[in-house]
């Protein structure tokens, strides 16, 4: 009996460390405003079967649509994009149960704030209809402090509708993070910054502007895994366009698309990235298209086309790829879904899983550990 007993327990050891490695925590920022949604959402992500399964949900907050994860899972940073009355909160999280906790909030010191990055010291935003940077300090215990440093960007491009002034879409370190880009819609720029992650005031400092083609409307970027190459996807015009990076420096190489050169369609272009394997660049385009496209990275860092599918909602926004490279997860705004692909990883191709999280406007998906 007692062997028994003890061959059980093993067993049950066994298949439970087994379970835990199959999982991972995937978190959903939402919009409030459009639909009932609780904000943020957490999930056990199954990564050998896709299946997933509701863990937590955050108080009620304003769109906390944008947020991003402390490198050791403890705490969760969103934006509350409200106009001028937009916030930056942050969260204390048991990876575990998936339960957080509000810590604090802070004036975002931009309006409509529409991406969010951490280290260990700071918290940086990109506002979109304020077209500013802001910085936030980490007090110790994971809240964050008032905005050490706010910086306003100024101009104008052609699409007077679209870029009537600064948008700053995305804010994103280099590989060294030594460097934070700045893209700004507005004004078709990729601004660079030298970062100095301990200063109290200027921790960030103008490097360079690199201009785009007018009227693409840079929005969000991407690093090779080498850190050598840099793809940018630019929301109006849908191009891809492929840079040498280096040492803050980033040069262009090839400028391809996601549409084709006869697509009459709306254009608007949204998210990009590069598979754990580092073979593929993925990117999504909204508008009246509602695809994901798929680029082989070649040797030289240049993109080919592989294809070009249709996303099944509307508004595919922000997507991600979980940690193993085996499935892809689109986020569609307006159909209120997030749809999973499988990928194929000789390929690059996506097929459908038949698997689906319905919630609310969903924006954005990040994957963390337990």
């Amino acid at each position: 009996m007692r062997k028994y007993l003890l061959s059980s327990i093993a067993l049950l050891s066994v298949v439970t460390t087994s379970a835990q490695e199959n999982s991972t925590n995937l978190i959903i920022g939402t919009y409030t405003n459009s639909c009932e949604s609780k904000g943020i959402y957490v999930y056990d992500f199954n990564v050998q079967t896709a299946e997933v399964k509701l863990k937590a949900t955050s108080e009620k907050g304003i769109n906390p649509s944008y947020l991003t994860v402390s490198e050791e899972a403890k705490y969760i940073y969103s934006v509350n994009e409200n106009g001028p009355k937009s916030m930056i909160s942050a969260f204390a999280l048991d990876s575990k149960s998936g339960a957080m906790q509000l810590l604090n909030q802070q004036d975002a010191k931009g309006a409509d704030p529409c991406y969010i990055i951490n280290d260990k010291k700071n918290v940086i935003t990109a506002a979109y209809s304020g077209g500013s940077i802001s910085v936030f300090g980490k007090e110790s215990d994971g809240g964050i402090t008032p905005a050490k440093q706010v910086i306003l960007h100024k101009g104008k491009s052609i699409n007077t509708q679209r870029q009537e002034s600064s948008h700053v879409h995305m804010v994103q370190f280099s590989p060294d993070k030594k460097f934070v880009l700045a893209n700004d819609l507005g004004t078709d720029k990729i601004y660079i910054y030298k970062y100095n992650p301990n200063a109290e005031a200027k921790i960030l400092e103008i490097k360079d502007s690199i201009s785009v083609k007018a009227g693409s409307g840079p929005r969000h970027l991407t690093f090779s895994k080498d850190g050598k190459n840099s793809y940018l996807l630019q929301e109006l015009d849908g191009s891809v366009t492929v840079f040498r990076y280096k040492k803050g420096t980033l040069i262009k190489i090839q400028e391809t698309q996601v549409v084709d050169t006869d697509f009459k369609g709306q254009i608007s272009a949204a998210d990009i990235h590069i598979s754990p394997n580092g073979k593929f660049v993925y990117a999504t385009n909204r508008g009246t298209a509602n695809t994901i496209s798929c680029f082989e990275i070649q040797k030289d860092g240049h993109l080919k086309l592989v294809e070009t599918s249709a996303t099944l909602g509307k508004g595919p926004r922000n997507f991600v790829i979980d940690p193993t490279g085996k499935f892809l997860l689109v986020a569609h705004q307006y159909s209120n879904n997030v749809v999973i692909f499988k990928i194929d990883s000789t390929t690059g191709k996506l097929t459908d899983s038949g698997k689906r999280i319905e919630l609310c406007a969903p924006v954005c998906l990040v994957f963390t550990k337990m």
